[in-house]
């Protein structure tokens, strides 16, 4: 199935008092490139995000945004640290002793010393947290895809309708050709005509002059390689995924064909279907920067 690299995915899971959301959205990249925000807490599954995230694309810039909520009671706890109290209460006392102050120090105050009394998060079950943020991140992953795949066919069909167009004006040119070699004759036994007068034409002569024009501007092999090339295209556009890259370098070699017509182009109205071509080959190419 085609996907686009244009894409969004969310999911929401709670469980328990915990609760874990993920957000994703995806554009276009050369290759997978992706940015993650969370929290400080879940840095120690970045690696294992990005595998999982593998398994659902393979190319594009995705920014994927994780927020994680513990809502339990005790997921924090006071420390009280003793010794460090008492070693405070010695330098007070020392202080009061030399320089002959009253020592008014309270509990509340020795409270605010610091590293006195601290706060601490709980150790977490890494496993169960592990699976409540990869249920999580699957939710949003496949929602990513189905986006992607929606519009995928989306791209699909244009570049088929795109490739309808691009064989019509490819017939276009291959009918008009043999009569441009047609025209070309007519005009040059006018005009030898008009120079020689009453002389007799040489008929090898101008078999010769319509040879020779008609060897450069001929198109045949462009035109087959082309038609060729918007078979491959569609046939491609049935693959699987993973077809961006196929398809840019196809439409690269169809533009190549197409500004060779235009450089043999010895008249204006395949001028204008080789124009018409290279603007819809470059349509299409436009489309393809958006393909997996």
């Amino acid at each position: 199935m085609i996907k686009s690299m244009t894409g969004f995915g969310r999911c929401e899971i709670s469980k328990g008092q915990k609760k874990f959301t993920v957000e994703l959205k995806g554009v276009n990249h050369r290759y997978l490139d992706v940015n993650i925000r969370m929290p400080k807490k879940l840095n120690f599954f970045e690696a294992s995000i990005r595998t999982l995230l593998k398994k659902y694309a393979n190319r594009g810039k995705v920014d994927i945004f994780i927020s994680y909520e513990d809502l339990s009671e005790h997921q924090v706890s006071l420390k009280y640290n003793e010794t460090l109290a008492a070693e405070y209460m010695s330098y007070f006392k020392q202080m009061e002793e030399t320089f002959s102050l009253d020592n008014d120090i309270r509990v509340s105050a020795l409270s605010r010393c610091p590293e006195v009394i601290t706060m601490e998060e709980q150790t977490e079950d890494e496993e169960e947290l592990w699976n409540g943020l990869k249920e999580a991140l699957e939710g949003a992953f496949t929602q990513f895809v189905q986006t992607r795949t929606a519009e995928g066919e989306n791209l699909k069909k244009d570049i088929i309708g795109k490739l309808e167009g691009m064989s019509e004006t490819v017939t276009s040119i291959e009918e008009r050709s043999p009569q441009i070699v047609a025209d070309y004759r007519a005009k040059l036994e006018n005009k030898m005509q008009e120079l020689l007068a009453d002389t007799q034409i040489e008929e090898s002569r101008i078999a010769s002059e319509v040879i020779i024009f008609a060897d450069k501007i001929c198109t045949d092999e462009e035109i087959v390689r082309l038609k060729s090339h918007i078979s491959h295209m569609k046939d491609t556009l049935e693959e699987k995924e993973g077809i961006g890259r196929k398809l840019d370098f196809i439409a690269q070699e169809m533009n190549r064909e197409a500004n060779t017509i235009l450089s043999k182009a010895n008249d204006l109205e395949i001028s204008n279907y080789a124009i018409d071509l290279k603007t819809e080959i470059e349509k299409v190419r436009e489309q393809i920067q958006n393909i997996e």
